[in-house]
């Protein structure tokens, strides 16, 4: 994907998640990873609102050269794109929401994982989701937190493809725009599922989601 057309892909993925009320306010962010840098959105931006030239541009060396003021969670993306290099090399989005229903099972603080293998999307889709303990927007240390805990899971066998940041929301990854917001869909929505359930419905069992391996390589 060259430049011109990441921006613009940046601005449709933004204005979908906006209109369809998985991002609100000036809350999120996306970024596009380039041969010679990466493109990010821009500091307190609305999703719902952006143009192609407002993107902000870092070269390879960190340094900003073009567009608006680049998001905060610029070493966020960074550390992501730099931990992933072995387990997902074709890499090249990362989404960041404060996806509601998401953000509200963190709210009580849990350790471990957002949620069990309630579905079989959930499974093949996303996969294990660890929750990184709450840090405050923009902290190098979540960053840092999150590029550990990536890995961890990649030298357990069992590499992720999303991280929750308590009481602030997901963070996705894939090799496209469009794929990452799909991942970033059925997590809120299997989120919300649980959320919703009056009785929590226990998770898949080890037969079904061994099935789902063998059937759809998934990567539970």
């Amino acid at each position: 994907m060259n430049e011109n057309l990441a921006r613009k892909e940046i601005c449709r993925i933004g204005k979908s998640l906006f209109d369809r009320g998985y991002v609100h306010a000036t809350a999120g962010n996306i970024s596009v990873r380039l041969e010679d840098g990466f493109l990010i959105t821009p500091t307190d931006a609305c999703l719902g609102f952006l143009e192609p030239d407002s993107i902000a541009k870092i070269g390879n060396n960190g340094q900003q050269v073009s567009g608006d003021r680049a998001s905060k969670t610029l070493a966020l993306h960074s550390k992501i794109y730099s931990a992933v290099v072995s387990s997902a090399p074709e890499t090249r989005c990362v989404i960041h929401t404060h996806s509601t229903h998401c953000v509200a099972l963190t709210l009580t603080d849990p350790v471990g994982e957002l949620l069990p293998a309630i579905t079989p999307y959930f499974v093949m889709k996303v996969g294990h989701v660890p929750v990184i303990p709450y840090h405050r927007p923009g902290d190098p240390a979540a960053a840092t937190l999150v590029a550990e805990t990536i890995k961890r899971y990649e030298t357990a066998g069992t590499p992720i493809r999303s991280v929750m940041l308590s009481r602030l929301g997901p963070n996705v990854w894939h090799e496209t725009p469009a794929q990452a917001m799909a991942v970033l869909e059925e997590l809120e929505e299997t989120a919300r599922l649980w959320a919703i359930s009056s009785h929590k419905p226990a998770p898949l069992s080890e037969a079904a989601i061994a099935e789902l391996r063998k059937t759809f390589n998934a990567s539970w």
